[in-house]
């Protein structure tokens, strides 16, 4: 039986939110929502926290990851996070002499993607076919079709100006990429050095699931998510 590993993404020098992966999130630091997400969805055989900062190794074995070593590279925010997932991936066969068969990519700061969403992504990425798979929420109330860059003299620049006079609801579906849990083969992320290898298809989830969080709007956004759907329970 093939082999899956889990990395979590939870590098120490964030910019726009310092230390965002882990400030507190419903009584618990942002990473553990992810740790427990991936211990609890039981699809992995390691559920491995890669991190340049010993303060959240440390944070992240509490939660119940495994952390045996830091990060050696691609810990800069220059660095994508396929380069960073790969890093740890090498890092982690070599530790354990190890091969894994499926990776799976999960970043700290999207806490609401929970154990359910990862299953379900598993069995969609199982029964199917493509070298990697990309979780994604469909554009709500904000139309993407009615988007435009503003110029200086406040004129709108529409993107999709063939669009500007239809109605929402007769307007397709479009999707956005979340950082919530990318999937991937090891040969197919191997070769392309990235999840966006030839021939990738997105993985629909719910907004709330897929949500990044990266500055301090975002974040009060999650936390009134995480209220709202405790008290829906």
């Amino acid at each position: 039986m093939s082999r899956r590993i889990a990395i979590i993404l939870a590098r120490g020098g964030s910019k726009r939110l310092p230390r965002k992966n882990v400030l507190p999130l419903g009584g618990r630091p942002m990473l553990a929502w992810s740790v427990s997400a991936a211990l609890d969805a039981g699809c992995f055989d390691r559920v491995l926290v890669s991190t340049d900062d010993a303060r959240i190794a440390a944070i992240a074995r509490e939660a119940g990851a495994e952390v045996p070593f830091l990060r050696d590279a691609a810990a800069d925010d220059q660095a994508p996070s396929s380069e960073a997932t790969l890093v740890a991936l090498r890092q982690a066969e070599a530790h354990w002499d190890e091969r894994y068969e499926t990776v799976a990519q999960l970043m700290a700061n999207c806490p609401l993607r929970n154990a359910r969403d990862i299953r379900d992504a598993m069995t969609a990425f199982d029964s199917g076919a493509a070298p990697a798979q990309i979780s994604a929420f469909r554009f709500g109330w904000m139309n993407p079709w009615w988007a435009a860059r503003l110029q200086a003299d406040g004129q709108p620049d529409w993107l999709f100006p063939e669009a500007r006079s239809a109605r929402s609801q007769d307007l397709p579906p479009l999707y956005c990429p979340s950082g919530a849990l990318w999937l991937a083969r090891r040969a197919a992320l191997m070769a392309a050095g990235t999840f966006y290898a030839p021939g990738h298809v997105l993985f629909p989830m719910s907004w709330m699931s897929a949500m990044d969080i990266d500055d301090e709007d975002d974040l009060r956004m999650a936390e009134a998510c995480f209220h709202l759907e405790r008290i829906s329970r």
